[in-house]
């Protein structure tokens, strides 16, 4: 094994052990001095709980960190570890007396800023002849605030903040390990082993909270050495080190950017807490606690994964497309979940008497302008791509100048296509088979636009009819589902939700499938239908609007206990007499109640 791998090793399992134990002292001596958290109606925890976690960390990641004595090859104190290092343990400080003595939101501010400023002194090169642009030093310095205070402000659920900071804290140190140097990896494979011990303390239901000194600490290792990168030389292949870092740092900055801009149209204080983050809006669609940080877990995995891409032998070109999708995926997860009213906030219902609701309200379903933007970037994703499944190496620097000269014409075909066939006046709560049809037909109508003055202009020289066919299914592809990503979302919530009641559906015609349809539409309701009970043999074992048909009526009590069901709904009119007494009686054993569906029309 390379000694530098077993040296991180060893700092990741030093900081995990040292973390969990003095874990188990501060939580027994939190409550001594008064570090506990009391429950408020603008945090998410019901009990007390004591704080000051943090202590832990920093003990752990220090403790980590001490294995580079065993190297003193790594102690170059000229080396842009002790920058971060000692930035670290001042905003440990800082957040260590905010958790005594209850800092104003203004002075940890100015705390941040300040310290941010002396680290990027301290990375820059002091003599005039070789100092940066100034506007470095004021992005460094804001950059280094900024990201202490998402890691503050992603501390709001438990496991959340610990969890994903090590999730970066490892990415970080993967992918940037060249650029960071061999002692700041050490650095950030302690903090891993830091987090990870202290989340045996703070996975749900938590026993101790890391407290500001933590989050800060946390934030400013992760903010140090992001910011290495951009003042240092590095042989990254692609058009900075800033793009890896702000896709492994996406969770913390999605949060903190959805957290502002939605208090600010609410007329909140963005330095008031409150359970509207991301993370508490997940739990209102339904989804668990756990579920909610296991999202959130995994955005920041694929955030990882998608800069793993981007570091990779491949030109700036190549890595384009698959940023612009991340990009998508998470403007319409923000768009969606900005809809969502937070848990026990007031944000939400301030937010809906603002003047900016009906623009929030109707972004994505009548706001045509997003929906056209959105479209030129699928269409420009979808052109490029062709090209570069249709052409490699040689062909492909030959055909990309008239992927250039041709973008133009195909984003005004495509959408005076899309427009024309209707597709910018439907729902996208309802996007559905007659949706899928004017898509095709707006697609379609678009190449015919572009394709016969394309290929009479370029003849066989440059049209390729191979990337027109590719572009057609790719933008296709793209179209759907950005258009039914909101449906999906929908219907995953209401299928993960733990507070619906699970119903089975007696009766698979065309009323139970109706109702079905209107559970799943109406999150109001709570119901989540699980499984669906018909008399006809030719139903059964199949699935219908997404929910299995699960035998007849012989098959009803094994049904009832096998996917544990609250309830049971009779679907249709014809479901009565001896059939409905016998339902009525199996439920009545089990204590499960049966309801009817009545439909009147008057």
């Amino acid at each position: 094994m390379h000694p530098d791998v077993t040296l991180n090793l060893l700092a990741l399992a030093l900081a995990t052990v040292t973390s969990v134990a003095c874990g188990l002292l501060v939580r027994r001596v939190a409550p001594s001095i008064g570090a506990v958290v009391p429950p408020r109606n603008d945090r998410w925890h019901s009990t007390p709980t004591p704080t000051m976690g943090g202590v832990a960390i920093a003990a752990g990641a220090i403790a980590g960190f001490a294995v580079i004595l065993a190297a003193p090859s790594l102690l170059d104190y000229s080396a842009p570890w002790l920058p971060v290092f000692v930035a670290a343990v001042g905003m440990f400080v800082v957040g260590f007396f905010d958790d005594r003595l209850q800092l104003s939101p203004l002075a940890k501010l100015v705390s941040s800023l300040a310290i941010g400023a002396f680290f990027v002194f301290a990375l820059a090169v002091a003599e005039p002849e070789g100092a940066l642009p100034w506007w470095f030093t004021l992005f460094g310095t804001v950059w280094f605030a900024g990201i202490c205070h998402a890691m503050n402000l992603l501390d709001n659920m438990d496991g959340l903040a610990a969890g994903v900071g090590l999730i970066a804290a490892a990415f970080l140190a993967w992918l940037l390990g060249e650029a960071l140097g061999p002692t700041l990896v050490v650095l950030l494979a302690a903090l891993a082993g830091a987090q990870l011990g202290f989340l045996y303390w703070n996975r749900p239901p938590a026993r101790m909270f890391m407290g500001d000194c933590g989050s800060l600490f946390i934030g400013s290792i992760l903010a140090g050495s992001s910011l290495v990168p951009l003042f240092h030389s590095t042989r990254l292949t692609f058009v900075g080190p800033f793009v890896p870092v702000v896709l492994i740092l996406v969770v913390p900055l999605f949060d903190t950017s959805f957290v502002l801009v939605l208090r600010r149209l609410a007329g909140r204080r963005a330095s008031k807490g409150g359970t509207d983050h991301v993370s508490h809006r997940l739990v209102s669609l339904g989804f668990s606690e756990r579920s909610a940080v296991r999202i959130l877990y995994l955005l920041g995995f694929i955030g990882g994964a998608t800069a793993l891409l981007v570091t990779g032998r491949y030109a700036l070109e190549a890595t384009l497309p698959v940023l612009a999708v991340f990009g998508v995926v998470v403007t319409l997860l923000g768009v969606f979940l900005a809809r969502v009213p937070a848990y026990n906030s007031e944000a939400f219902i301030a937010l809906q008497k603002s003047s900016f609701a009906p623009f929030l309200k109707d972004l994505a379903f009548k706001w045509h302008a997003g929906q056209v933007m959105l479209d030129m970037v699928l269409i420009t994703i979808s052109y490029y791509g062709a090209y570069r499944l249709r052409f490699d190496n040689e062909a492909l620097v030959t055909f990309i100048p008239y992927f250039t000269a041709t973008l133009p014409v195909v984003l005004g075909c495509q959408l005076a296509g899309l427009y024309v066939s209707g597709l910018y006046q439907r729902s996208w709560e309802t996007f559905g088979l007659r949706d899928l049809a004017a898509t095709a037909r707006g697609i379609l109508l678009g190449i015919l636009l572009y394709s016969l003055p394309a290929s009479y202009l370029y003849r066989s020289v440059g049209f390729s009819y191979g990337v027109t066919i590719i572009h057609a299914l790719l933008l296709s592809f793209a179209v759907v589902a950005t258009r039914v990503s909101f449906r999906l979302m929908n219907l995953v919530a209401s299928t993960r939700n733990k507070r619906s009641r699970r119903v089975l559906v007696y009766g698979a015609g065309a009323f139970g499938q109706l109702l079905v349809r209107e559970m799943r539409a109406n999150p109001d309701w709570q119901m989540n239908p699980v499984a669906f009970i018909d008399d006809d043999p030719m139903k059964a074992h199949r699935w219908i609007n997404g929910v299995p048909v699960r035998g007849a009526l012989a098959q009803l009590e094994a049904a009832l206990h096998r996917y544990s069901i609250d309830e049971v709904i009779l679907s249709s009119p014809s479901i009565n007499g001896h059939v409905e007494q016998q339902i009525r009686d199996v439920c009545a054993a089990i204590q499960r109640p049966v309801k009817r569906l009545n439909m009147r029309i008057q």
